[in-house]
């Protein structure tokens, strides 16, 4: 099982499959204001393609805006396309 991480600085932050430095799949994002986050990009590896692994990352984006009550504004177009699909996530999206 991929361990997912997570870090923030409070202006920037990503969920990451890796290393420190080193990542094998990873979904940032940017702080707008305290209460919405915009995800800039989502990066998986060859080796974890087809694992649906950007799924998963992105599953814990939904989920850490839920518990802080914040908004997502999908930017990159991995996320935006997951958000156009699964109407069961659409409650964090920024609208």
């Amino acid at each position: 099982m991929l361990e997912i991480k997570h870090k923030d600085d409070s202006k920037k932050g990503e969920f990451y499959i890796g290393e420190d430095g080193y990542h094998l799949a990873e979904m940032a994002y940017t702080w707008a204001g305290d209460n919405m986050l915009i995800i800039d990009h989502t990066i998986v590896s060859d080796e974890l393609r087809g694992q649906g692994v950007g799924n998963k990352l992105l599953a814990r984006v939904v989920e850490m805006a839920r518990e802080k009550n914040i908004k997502v504004i999908p930017l990159c177009p991995f996320s935006k396309s997951v958000f156009d699909k699964d109407s069961s996530i659409r409650d964090v999206l920024k609208t």
